[in-house]
């Protein structure tokens, strides 16, 4: 809590809710996969009585993840609560089909919309996290105290305090100037093996960014987003008017992807149009276009085709990725968009 109260975000929270997701994301996939290809085994064979639910597995990892918050200190266990905690709500929200329906159970094809929309809308929540309102005195001061608690127990790495000193210079607050010499007299901490890691994934980080930006990639994506919306559109309305979409069992998610694809290209359209004349406002309204797409179209797409959308899925983000950077500049040195100072993740 804050002064009067006050919430305050942890430091890197954004980023361990994505390392969650993420984790429950792979855990999903992953246990589908296996179980297809095992042909969904049970205990004591296909006849055997007795069933566990990796849903009771979930829960105990869960479970895990919160003691280990509770009981311990240190950014590097927030992590490791991240990802226990993503694995055990993967192997939970994995079988939402028996929870909300009788039959049939793990195969309830809503179940493969409903674990999409949930895992959408905590990415969604992570990017709320990132940009939210510049940072107040006191949100500052507790950030850089909880950088500095990590220094006491392992210490700091340079890169690490100088963005903990950032968020606290030039504050004439006792609190703020007992954490700048508390800072200060930290024990050096060499750089992990994760950091020296990082540094290299920075750099083709940066690399891809400067490709993203060319001419040519960025004009390629639009044509992607605005084709793909058209496509999807021509074939439902083709499907409608024929009547083949009548006989389909899940006319109501046919319905939402026609609307989405509407809307998708109805902005792709118009983005595309403005491109010469406004390039800003034109990104904006194409990547609009994507997010129809990606946030709610792909609800209805995993209802109809099952995980068989995830390949589409993982091209739209690309093209999504090319399309944001391409719209939003770089940010300054060792600072976020909000202007305060970047904390690094690891």
């Amino acid at each position: 809590m804050g002064s009067g109260g006050r919430l305050v975000g942890a430091t890197g929270a954004a980023g361990r809710l994505r390392l969650f997701a993420l984790s429950g994301i792979v855990t999903v996939l992953v246990t589908r996969a296996f179980l297809a290809l095992t042909g969904y085994p049970r205990l004591g064979g296909a006849g055997g009585r007795l069933h566990i639910a990796h849903m009771l597995w979930g829960g105990l990892l869960m479970m895990a993840a919160t003691l280990l918050a509770l009981g311990l200190l240190g950014r590097p266990v927030r992590s490791a609560c991240a990802v226990v905690g993503g694995v055990g709500f993967g192997l939970f929200i994995d079988e939402v089909g028996k929870q909300v329906t009788d039959e049939p159970g793990y195969f309830y094809r809503p179940a493969a919309g409903i674990i999409y929309a949930t895992f959408a809308a905590l990415l969604v929540l992570t990017r709320l996290l990132r940009h939210r309102a510049p940072l107040t005195a006191e949100q500052r001061s507790a950030r850089a105290a909880d950088l500095a608690l990590t220094g006491v127990t392992s210490g700091l790495d340079e890169e690490r305090r100088q963005a903990a000193l950032r968020l606290v210079e030039g504050s004439e607050r006792p609190v703020d100037e007992a954490l700048v010499r508390l800072l200060r007299t930290l024990p050096e901490r060499r750089p992990s093996a994760v950091r020296r890691r990082r540094a290299g994934i920075d750099r083709v980080t940066a690399l891809l960014r400067r490709a993203a930006r060319h001419r040519l990639v960025l004009a390629l994506s639009v044509l992607c987003v605005l084709t793909e919306a058209v496509l999807f559109t021509l074939w439902l309305t083709l499907g409608a008017l024929d009547g083949e979409l009548a006989r389909e069992p899940q006319r109501g998610a046919l319905v939402g992807v026609l609307v989405s694809s509407l809307v998708a290209t109805v902005l792709g359209a118009a983005g595309l149009v403005r491109l010469r004349t406004d390039r800003a406002a034109a990104l904006r309204l194409v990547r609009a276009a994507l997010l129809a797409d990606i946030l709610v179209g792909q609800i209805f797409k995993f209802t109809i085709n099952q995980f068989a959308s995830v390949t589409e899925l993982a091209f739209d983000l690309c093209v999504l990725w090319v399309i944001s950077v391409s719209a939003t500049g770089p940010a300054p040195a060792g600072r976020d968009r909000r202007g305060d100072p970047l904390i690094p993740a690891y």
